[in-house]
């Protein structure tokens, strides 16, 4: 099982060696969060794993909306208080543009 102890953070809770992720270390930054993952979680993840290694960031917002066919409200629901950060957090994935 991988803990946050074994993978180096910045400030803001972001693995600083994407090479780092794993989806055990997805779990243990997730439960950070506060969230349990699931099914529908993962689909986001491996969404926007995917999208960034085609564009070389992480998505937004909108591109993980449309991309992974789930709504603005059902993003918030699975990742509460700042979806496109926290998803790319626990995706491994730098900050998105535009998030503060």
């Amino acid at each position: 099982m991988t803990t946050l102890e074994n993978v180096e953070l910045n400030e803001e809770g972001f693995i600083v060696n994407a090479a780092d992720w794993t989806e055990e270390l997805a779990g243990a930054l997730a439960e950070k969060e506060g969230i349990a993952l699931t099914d529908a979680h993962w689909t986001i993840i491996n969404f926007c794993r995917e999208k960034a290694v085609d564009s070389g960031a992480a998505p937004t917002l909108r591109q993980i909306s449309k991309g992974a066919g789930v709504t603005t409200k059902d993003l918030f629901k699975l990742f509460p208080k700042g979806p496109a950060k926290k998803v790319a957090k626990i995706s491994g994935l730098g900050k998105p543009e535009g998030c503060v």
